[in-house]
């Protein structure tokens, strides 16, 4: 989905969307018959639920996004409707996405800050909780409105977890931790970034430049945790430039706070795109205004349409939020 957003690929798209179908209805794989029958993953059927019902509705998502490209209206609709099978493992009453069961009601023993047996895989509620990339206005608005979903974000970062809550799960390691927030495994390295849809992005500014500075080094233990599939690197890199993918498959990047003081990418049609910081410092990580190509931004979206083609994308940073 993501190589048919940004016109990387030249793969027939009626074959790309039938194959998508075919493996999103695979009913022995996973709990997907499951999630066909209630809408949700329970928790009493298979364990993780959660985190593969948010995965799966993003899934769904990406799969719509192939569809309206074929110019396939009724599976654009179908998938679409799939996607928002997130609201069904929210919890109201907890604030959370909660383990639900067969029958409806959600689990009873239920400890957001638990990484074993919650029904996330590698994660929390917290953490693995916000995977909503394909509707973050929504999952805002689910969540109380901007003001309550930024205060909540807030917690993540500076609300420190416990060892209890971590020591039976491998793949979270103290060093990877910044509060309750786990950088060392990939499943929250979008949650900085969620600040943009509410009216504190200076945090995710400030968020994403921490994290960098704390998480990263250049030496033989340079990565915090794992580094699976590549993306504790990418991470890096995209957001060193500052910019990252928070929904794959679509055409935005989000902006964030460059730690570099310009690069250079030469891209695959001969182009190159040239990022540029002015006053650029440890102390300047807000940035106050960004061009691309001349014309200035104001919503923190970044388009690869816009920069696909090269260019130059000129952030000026500012000690002030």
């Amino acid at each position: 989905a993501d190589a048919v957003a940004k016109n990387t690929t030249d793969a027939d798209l009626k074959t790309m969307l039938n194959a998508s179908i075919t493996s999103s209805n695979l009913k022995y794989y996973d709990g997907i018959g499951d999630y066909l029958k209630y809408g949700y993953v329970p928790e009493d059927k298979s364990g993780s639920s959660v985190s593969k019902t948010l995965e799966y509705a993003y899934d769904d998502w990406c799969i719509a996004q192939i569809a309206k490209k074929s110019g396939d209206k009724n599976v654009e609709n179908e998938y679409l409707k799939r996607s928002e099978n997130y609201k069904n493992v929210y919890n109201s009453r907890s604030g959370f996405m909660h383990p639900k069961l067969s029958d409806g009601t959600f689990k009873t023993e239920f400890d957001p800050m638990d990484t074993h047996g919650q029904g996330f895989i590698e994660g929390n509620a917290f953490n693995y909780g916000l995977y909503v990339p394909q509707n973050v206005p929504e999952m805002i608005k689910m969540m109380g409105g901007k003001n309550k979903f930024s205060k909540h974000l807030d917690e993540i970062f500076t609300t420190e977890i416990a060892d209890k809550y971590i020591e039976k799960n491998e793949d979270i390691t103290r060093d990877g931790i910044i509060g309750n927030y786990v950088h060392g495994n990939e499943p929250g390295h979008h949650i900085p970034y969620l600040y943009n849809w509410t009216n504190d992005a200076w945090k995710t500014q400030e968020r994403v430049r921490m994290i960098m500075r704390k998480m990263y080094s250049d030496g033989e233990d340079g990565l915090c945790g794992n580094d699976d599939a590549g993306q504790m690197s990418a991470w890096y890199i995209f957001s060193a430039m500052g910019f990252y993918p928070v929904l794959p498959g679509s055409d935005e990047y989000q902006l964030g706070s460059p730690i570099v003081k310009s690069a250079k990418i030469n891209l695959e049609n001969a182009k190159v795109l040239n990022i540029q910081t002015e006053n650029q410092s440890e102390k300047n990580v807000y940035v106050s205004k960004i061009l691309v190509n001349g014309k200035e931004v104001k919503n923190h979206v970044l388009k690869h349409s816009d920069i696909a083609n090269g260019g130059e994308v000129v952030f000026y940073m500012s000690a002030k939020r």
